[in-house]
């Protein structure tokens, strides 16, 4: 049975309420707690299990480190340009604007205020 190679992500932040707030703001989404061991906080993004794609959390643990990653995942956009637009104004930084990847949409890449890389996808 063929699956799709992403089935989690974790995005690693120091500071989980400046990080909700920015990704909830820039991509116009509610996330939610999420039950977890020990001394992890998690909030998850939304997700709905019939549909293409993964689920993801964001993790905020003091002894896993955050910023610097060299894993960038792309979150799922209607427009990129109008979550890019988003990023500076909430903490964030556009380190490059919509482009074009050919037949697979567009991508915008930024980082969060906690300086991990993600990137921003769409098929418009």
């Amino acid at each position: 049975m063929a699956r799709n190679p992403i089935d989690w992500f974790e995005i690693y932040v120091q500071d989980l309420e400046r990080a909700r707030d920015f990704y909830q703001t820039v991509f116009q989404i509610e996330l939610q707690p999420l039950e977890s061991p020990g001394e992890l906080e998690m909030l998850a993004f939304p997700q709905d299990l019939d549909q293409y794609g993964c689920g993801g959390a964001l993790v905020a643990h003091r002894d896993m480190p955050s910023g610097g990653n060299s894993t960038v995942v792309y979150l799922h956009c209607d427009d990129c340009a109008e979550e890019a637009a988003r990023v500076g104004e909430n903490g964030g930084t556009l380190l490059r604007e919509k482009m074009s990847i050919g037949q697979h949409g567009f991508v915008a890449l930024a980082k969060d205020p906690d300086g991990n890389l993600i990137g921003l996808h769409s098929n418009r």
